[in-house]
């Protein structure tokens, strides 16, 4: 089979099925343990794996390990190497998935777009929507390709932002600071499941809850993530996403895209960061 091109930032279980055997078609499984509760039926542990999908650990493996803080961006000669070592081509049509649904996918897509590369998708659904449609599952994904890839990044400037950017643009009506945490964390009502951090949220930041943004694993349709969106935020605005530590932020920022938004950003350091006390930065429950 031919190479092939990705469609879309959000692609089904039928277009993967449809396009396994493409030449450059690369699988990754990002999934990563909910931090917190996702929902009721969420499995705890990786179950199996979509057939030949290759690891994409970036919570212990492929993140910067100079920070205590988790899961950061790593460099772009790090990340270059490790996706190279996974087997990564310039040409690579990518498709992430976790075993959640979409949970930690989106930070995997983010990730490439972070390095330059545009094609790669998430997949709708995640592992349990690929089980549900009666495809084999595989044991245990890969971590090193059997052949070395040529991937190179190139770092697109204001993909990931820092502290200091955040707190500029609180104040600054062409920005709006997006929250992707539960209601009850934002307002302080809701303990963090990280030790050390404080309640509540930033002064002028608005609340989209992941969670609300997908259904039993699959994401909302666009006029429905754009109804969302629109009584939270302007259009015209960049929007600047944040979490408790920049995954399900990336949740947020996939849907923002699907519903036509385009001046995103991601907040790295998210509330692992932004709520320690040492920082002293600001914070608020109202």
């Amino acid at each position: 089979m031919s190479n092939i091109q990705i469609p879309s930032s959000l692609v089904t279980v039928q277009w993967l099925a449809e396009n396994l055997k493409a030449d450059n078609l690369v699988i990754l499984d990002a999934s990563m343990k909910p931090v917190g509760p996702v929902s009721s039926d969420a499995p705890q542990e990786a179950p199996a794996c979509i057939p030949g999908a290759r690891r994409f650990d970036f919570d212990n493996d492929i993140r910067d390990k100079s920070t205590d803080l988790p899961h950061m961006m790593p460099s772009a000669e790090f990340f270059t190497e490790e996706m190279q070592k996974l087997g990564i081509n310039k040409d690579s049509a990518i498709v992430v998935y976790d075993y959640v649904g979409v949970y930690s996918s989106p930070r995997a897509w983010w990730m490439f777009r972070a390095m330059g590369h545009n094609q790669v998708a998430v997949l709708d659904g995640g592992l349990p929507a690929w089980k549900k449609a009666g495809h084999v599952c595989g044991a245990v994904a890969e971590t090193i390709a059997r052949k070395r890839g040529d991937f190179v990044s190139h770092p697109q400037e204001g993909m990931f932002v820092n502290s200091e950017y955040v707190h500029k643009a609180l104040s600054d009506p062409a920005f709006s600071v997006v929250d992707a945490r539960s209601e009850g964390r934002f307002k302080g009502q809701e303990p963090e499941p990280r030790a050390g951090l404080r309640g509540g949220h930033m002064p002028n930041a608005v609340n989209i809850h992941f969670a609300d943004l997908v259904v039993d694993g699959f994401v909302l349709q666009p006029e429905s993530l754009k109804s969302i969106f629109a009584k939270k935020v302007n259009k015209d605005q960049q929007l600047i996403f944040s979490c408790g530590s920049g995954v399900t932020a990336c949740v947020d920022a996939l849907a923002a895209e699907l519903a036509g938004y385009t001046k995103l950003t991601i907040y790295d350091g998210s509330w692992s960061e932004w709520g320690l006390e040492s920082l002293g930065l600001p914070v608020t429950k109202e």
